[in-house]
């Protein structure tokens, strides 16, 4: 079974986007003084459920394309909507890699499927 290609847009999209939300974030609130900071610690804050749900995501999406497991692309795949719901603002920024894994698992399946019609 090869892997897939969808599988691996998808999660070089996620990385690039986690890397973008790690920086920006604490940049933000190590780089300001007094109020400033506080109001960077508050948004930070109110975005860590979504970050750490495209973490997540990020993880089963790389270990379904490792390992060529249909449950790591699902897994992904709902941590991702997840993470859409935990910060709508931010959502457009998953949607893709969302709509990916979903593709993915499915095309997964009906691969296994002709692997085990033809043995």
């Amino acid at each position: 079974m090869k892997k897939s290609k969808l599988l691996l847009i998808s999660g070089i999209i996620g990385t690039i986007y986690l890397i973008y939300l790690i920086f920006y974030f604490s940049n933000g609130v190590v780089s300001t003084d007094g109020v400033d900071a506080i109001g960077a610690g508050l948004a930070a804050a109110l975005v860590m459920p979504h970050m750490v749900c495209v973490a997540i995501a990020v993880i089963f999406n790389w270990l379904g394309w490792a390992l060529e497991v249909r449950w790591g692309a699902l897994v992904a795949g709902i941590m991702y909507a997840v993470s859409m719901v935990c910060m709508f603002l931010y959502a457009v920024f998953v949607l893709i890699e969302m709509i990916l894994c979903f593709i993915a698992f499915a095309k997964m399946k009906q691969e296994s499927e002709k692997k085990s019609i033809e043995s």
